[in-house]
C-alpha cells in the first residue's frame, strides 16, 4: 500500500515563472542570442534529455566559449526570487497531511530552498527531504530517492513521486519501484519517454488533476 509522496520543487510545488525569464534573460546577456534563438536551443537541450538545460542552452549557442560564458552567468545571477506556489498546492498538501500520508522532497535544489518553502508557506510540510544541495546526490541518482525514503520511514513501493521531468523524476522513481505523477508543465513539458520504464502512471496539468492522480494511486 502507497504511503508517501514525494515532490519535485520546481515545477510541481513552485511555477518558477520568474526564475525562468531570470535565466533566459541571463542566457540571452551572456550569448548575445534572440528569443527565437533561445526556444529553439532549449528545445534542443530537452529534445537530447540534457542534464542541466541552462548550459546546454549557452554550448548549443556558443560552442566552445560557452564554459567561460556560464561561469561569468553563474556568478552573475541574483538570489532565486520567492516561490512562485502553484495554485491549490498548499491545500492539496494539507489535505494530505490531514489524511495521514507522509510527504516529502526529491530536487535538484540548494539548502537554501528550505527557507523559501517556509516563507511561501509550507515550513514542516515536508519530512522526509532530500536536497542535492545537502546529500551531494544529484537526480537521476536513485540516492537520493532512496535518501527520501529513508527519512520518511518507507520503501520506495510505498511511494509516489511527483515531478516535471521525464528523465529526473519518473524514470528513476519506476525504476525503483515506485508509482510516478508528471505534471507537464515548464521548460520541459514536451519530454517523452524514452522507453516503457519511464511512461508515468498519471499526467496531469494542474493541482486539480494531481489531486485525482494522487487519490487514485494512493487507494490502488
Amino acid at each position: 500500500m502507497r504511503q508517501a509522496v514525494l515532490f519535485d520543487v520546481g515545477g510541481p510545488i513552485d511555477l518558477e515563472i520568474a526564475y525562468e525569464r531570470m535565466i533566459d534573460a541571463a542566457l540571452r546577456a551572456a550569448s548575445g542570442a534572440d528569443e527565437a534563438a533561445l526556444r529553439a536551443a532549449s528545445a534542443r537541450a530537452v529534445a537530447r534529455f540534457a542534464p542541466n538545460a541552462y548550459r546546454a542552452v549557452l554550448f548549443d549557442l556558443m560552442g566552445d566559449a560557452a564554459p567561460a560564458a556560464w561561469a561569468r552567468l553563474v556568478a552573475g545571477l541574483p538570489p532565486p526570487p520567492p516561490i512562485e506556489l502553484r495554485p491549490g498546492m498548499a491545500a492539496l498538501l494539507g489535505g494530505l497531511a490531514a489524511r495521514g500520508v507522509r510527504l516529502g522532497l526529491a530536487a535538484n535544489q540548494p539548502a537554501s530552498v528550505l527557507a523559501r518553502l517556509a516563507a511561501a508557506g509550507l515550513d514542516g510540510v515536508f519530512t522526509g527531504i532530500a536536497l542535492s544541495g545537502t546529500t551531494g546526490f544529484a537526480k537521476p541518482d536513485p540516492r537520493l530517492f532512496l535518501h527520501a525514503c529513508a527519512g520518511l520511514g518507507v520503501t520506495p513501493g510505498a511511494c509516489i513521486m511527483v515531478g516535471d521531468r521525464i528523465d529526473n523524476d519518473i524514470g528513476p522513481a519506476r525504476r525503483l519501484g515506485m508509482a510516478a505523477v508528471l505534471i507537464r508543465t515548464g521548460r520541459h513539458a514536451g519530454q517523452q519517454p524514452r522507453d516503457w520504464q519511464e511512461v508515468p502512471d498519471a499526467e496531469v496539468t494542474d493541482v486539480d488533476g494531481m489531486a485525482a492522480a494522487l487519490d487514485r494511486l494512493l487507494a490502488g
